[in-house]
Formats: structure tokens, sequence, C-alpha cells
């Protein structure tokens, strides 16, 4: 499949700060949610990676970064957050959608652009022998990133139930029956996974999308988010810090501009009193799991899935919190990429 297994004793390593922290499940009750949650975020059925995932691993006792004014000051401290998914905008639906399938779902050819750096699981399907064909369990009529239009990353997230395996594809499109795609990655929920050094997937941090995303049943339904939130800057260093494995580094080796995979967290002082409470759940998430930069894209653009029952309104209260509300957490070393390495 293109990826290894991190023991969870090299996650710990990793970060050098897990020891103090417990994967045990907790009730929080706030908000008036009353709900028991499972230790780990789950969907349809699905534990969305281990507990001493990073994607899971809280932040808020982690060391600060040395080079932490440095970022903020790189990104621009009055950069305002910006919640980049919602309801819809100019007949484009906004954010990233996932699509659950049951189990055996039947699998798809799929043509990857970048398929020496793809999981292709060739034998589920007929490729005709292509070295580039992968095969994915796509439905009909999947929900896509940017649709209705042809916009945007085009990601297309197909979670299997069951098996507990996330499909994620960027760039793909449909023409005449045969799908296609730039990249692709197969991830295995139930273990801690890391791509070969250098492999995108299909993120340019090559990590997986979905256990990043802000889902509207954790904010509005469960009244708490139990991992860290994916975030996209314009420009990122050459570099990666694991379990991302890849950069598209286009702030060139410079060491004022995070690494892909850099983690941020809201200042632990930052009042959140003011917010709708919906929008407190969003903000104690990114004082206790932070923020991932996973994608180049606009500065301090922060993901979650499309959702009709999203208020817009609330959801632009985000912009009242800036890049210099934040600080970088010390989360291991950045391994340098291309030109940097």
């Amino acid at each position: 499949m293109g990826l290894r297994s991190i023991s969870p004793s090299g996650i710990a390593g990793i970060l050098l700060l897990a020891a103090s922290f417990s994967t045990e499940a907790e009730i929080i009750l706030q908000d008036g949610f009353e709900n028991p949650l499972p230790p780990v975020p789950v969907i349809a059925g699905c534990a969305i990676l281990p507990g001493d995932n990073m994607w899971n691993t809280p932040i808020d006792q982690a060391p600060l970064h040395p080079d932490s004014s440095a970022y903020l000051s790189y990104i621009g401290v009055g950069t305002p957050l910006h919640a980049d998914f919602g309801t819809s905008w100019a007949g484009q639906d906004i954010g990233i959608p996932f699509n659950i399938v049951p189990l055996g779902q039947a699998r798809v050819p799929v043509r990857f652009l970048w398929w020496d750096e793809s999981d292709l699981e060739q034998d589920r399907c007929n490729t005709g022998g292509a070295e580039d064909i992968g095969c994915y369990p796509i439905p009909d009529n999947p929900a896509i990133e940017g649709a209705p239009l042809d916009e945007g990353d085009r990601h297309v997230l197909v979670l299997e139930q069951g098996s507990c395996k996330l499909y994620e594809t960027y760039a793909t499109t449909q023409s005449s029956g045969q799908w296609e795609a730039g990249s692709g990655a197969i991830w295995d929920l139930t273990q801690n996974q890391q791509r070969p050094q250098g492999w995108t997937s299909a993120d340019a941090s090559g990590l997986a999308i979905l256990p990043g995303l802000i889902r509207y049943d954790e904010v509005m339904t469960q009244g708490e988010i139990r991992h860290a939130i994916r975030f996209t800057l314009s420009s990122i260093r050459s570099a990666y810090i694991p379990p991302a494995s890849h950069s598209d580094g286009r702030g060139g080796c410079s060491a004022n501009a995070p690494a892909m995979g850099q983690r941020f967290r809201l200042r632990a002082g930052f009042d959140i009193s003011g917010f709708s409470a919906p929008m407190q759940v969003i903000l104690r998430a990114m004082k206790k799991y932070g923020i991932v930069v996973a994608d180049t894209g606009s500065n301090m653009f922060i993901s979650g899935e499309h959702h009709d029952g999203w208020d817009d309104g609330m959801l632009a209260e985000l912009g009242q919190v800036t890049a210099g509300d934040f600080e970088a957490v010390y989360a291991g070393d950045p391994v340098g990429y291309g030109s940097c390495n």
C-alpha cells in the first residue's frame, strides 16, 4: 500500500510530549451537550485512528516552539482565521464532503497522474495491466469537493464501513466513465501509519484529510471536537514534520516558514466567552488539540465538512481570531525536502 506502520512509542517519540496525556475516555459536559463520548472520534462505526495518533493527541501541555514568534510573523500576526467550510457560496458547496460506503463496495479503476506515490490496490478491480491505475470504492455520484462546479482541489473522501479503510483522492474527475485523479492514498484507520518519506497523499503534507476536518455533528450534536484541525498556509517551508511526509515547499528553505505538519494551538488565555456556544466548541479544540499545517492554500483557512446545516454567519465569528492569538508547539524536527534536504 505504500504505507508503513508506526508504533505507539514511535508516535510518542515524534511528539516528545505524549507521556502526560491520557487516551482514556473522558465524559465532558459543556454548553448543554450531555452525550457521553467514546475515547476517539467515531464515524459510521469506525474509530478514526488510535488514541495516540497525532490527530488525536492533545498539545495543550506541549512545549512552546522556540521559533513560534518567527512563524507567526511570517504568516502575519493580524491574519484572521477563516472557516473554509459551511453551506454554499456563489453556487459552490463550501467545505470538504465525505462519502460512507458499505463493506464490499465495488471498486472502480482510477487513473493517477502521480501513480508512483499513490496507493493502488490493483488486485481489487480490472486495471488492464496499466501501472497507473488503482482500485477505489468510489460510489455512483459521489460527493466531491468543489461540486457542482469544477473548481478547487476536488478531493474525494470515501470511508468503507466494516474494513474501516479510508480512501482519499486529489484533483478527481470523471470523463466518459473513466475516473482520474492526481494522487490517492489508502489509510487503515485501525493503525498509526506514515507514508514513505517524500510521498504525497491526497494532501500536500502526506497526511490523511478526514481526521482533521471539523464535522457538523461533533460541533452541533456532540459538543466536543477531540482531534486536531487541518489548516492551510500560502507559503510553507520545503520540509515536513513526521508523520507528515511531503511538502510542496513554496516558502523555500526559510527557517521562518512553518514546515508541513507543524502544530499550533490557540493560547490558553484567549477569552472565548464572547463567542456563540458552537464556536466555543471549535475554539476549545484549538486550545487542546491545536491546528496542523496540512496543505498549501489561503493563510489561516481551517477545514471542515460541507453541511447544509451550518450557520455561515456564526462561522464568520471565527474571523475575530487572528494568527497572533496562536503559538507554535514543538512536535519534532523538520525533515528537509527537495533542495532543502
